[in-house]
């Protein structure tokens, strides 16, 4: 079988979690028979197809299968393809109206408008997969009518091996000592970001965000006010050269998030043995338990008990830690071959 699995704006997307959930389906179908090319050009890339195209040949590749990732003009114009062509179509949900809201300058106002076209546009999937079943009841309430199945994003366990030997390093680079609280990805105030920032404001614990943020006119006023006047012990990393060093640097994983379809970088930091704080959110009710790999936290005040427990029990963060390990060994990406293998066969009848 010859599969399209196709990430619109790759580079632009890809230090986001959409880049990395699609770079991980892409190492996971490395283990199966399945062959998978990345670009619908012939060639490629645009200027090779539209040679091809020019001199009589094919602008497109031909494959058996259409996975799109991203919800733009170029995947539109490849699922109205797929579909008049006959060739099976699975459409990543990785983006709601819900998850978008709180992100860039007027994301909420965007946030109803989007979520009308992603009802429209998912509907069209012969296949709509999404990272869990929070996402898929909120994929039925629009309603998308494709049939809908939660996947893992998964974890690349060995893409963060020697994590450890990198924690001098970073520790040094963004002068951080102590027991670091920490989070990993984008800055959004969807993410918690001024939760993190007032727990911060309470506490002597240095606390890093490892990851971009905006600073254009598309940056939300709270980012802009965070980043440009953060707590003294508070530090906006940017862009990290190694992800490695995130999690090699820090100790406790702080993720206050309001919503999420499933967050792989709390996987990530789960998969390096940290202790982990987050959100009860519902979302997170389907892969974690409170006490057992993560605490969850509903208030500012149960946040803040949180920090300063694991503060005065390091032996505490350690059992979190283990058992935070084997709950990420539980969305390797053996899992997700598996599933996208049984995915593929099934959608295509092969």
């Amino acid at each position: 079988m010859r599969a399209l699995n196709y990430l619109e704006l790759e580079s632009a997307l890809a230090r986001s979690g959409i880049g990395t959930a699609t770079d991980q389906q892409r190492a996971a179908l490395e283990q199966t028979d399945i062959e998978v090319i990345t670009s619908p050009w012939v060639g490629g890339n645009v200027d090779r197809g539209l040679r091809s195209a020019l001199h009589g040949g094919p602008l497109l590749e031909s494959v058996d299968l259409v996975h799109l990732n991203t919800i733009g003009p170029v995947s539109l114009a490849l699922a109205r393809r797929a579909k008049s062509k006959g060739i099976p179509l699975v459409l990543h949900a990785h983006t709601t109206g819900e998850d978008f809201a709180e992100s860039f300058r007027g994301s909420n106002l965007a946030a109803p408008v989007l979520a009308r076209y992603l009802q429209w546009f998912y509907s069209q999937a012969d296949l709509v997969l999404c990272p869990s079943e929070f996402t898929k009841d909120i994929l039925e309430s629009y309603p998308v009518t494709a049939p809908i199945r939660p996947i893992t994003n998964g974890v690349d366990t060995e893409a963060l091996e020697g994590h450890e030997e990198l924690r001098e390093e970073y520790r040094d680079k963004y002068d951080l000592s102590g027991m670091v609280v920490f989070a990993v990805g984008s800055v959004f105030e969807r993410k918690g970001l001024t939760t993190f920032c007032e727990l911060a404001e309470e506490t002597e614990y240095d606390f890093a965000w490892f990851g971009t943020y905006d600073t254009g006119p598309q940056a939300s006023a709270t980012v802009t006010e965070w980043v440009n006047n953060p707590p003294a012990n508070v530090t906006f990393t940017g862009w990290v050269d190694d992800i490695r060093g995130a999690y090699g640097a820090g100790d406790v994983y702080l993720f206050p998030t309001k919503n999420e379809n499933q967050g792989i970088a709390v996987l990530e930091a789960m998969a390096c043995g940290k202790a982990v704080v987050i959100r009860d959110i519902p979302v997170f009710s389907e892969f974690y338990t409170h006490g057992e790999d993560c605490l969850k936290c509903s208030t500012h005040a149960e946040f803040r008990e949180a920090l300063d427990r694991l503060a005065a029990e390091p032996e505490l963060r350690k059992q979190l830690g283990e058992n935070a390990r084997q709950t990420a060994a539980e969305h390797g990406l053996d899992r997700v071959a598996t599933e996208l293998l049984t995915i593929y066969r099934d959608v295509t009848n092969h």
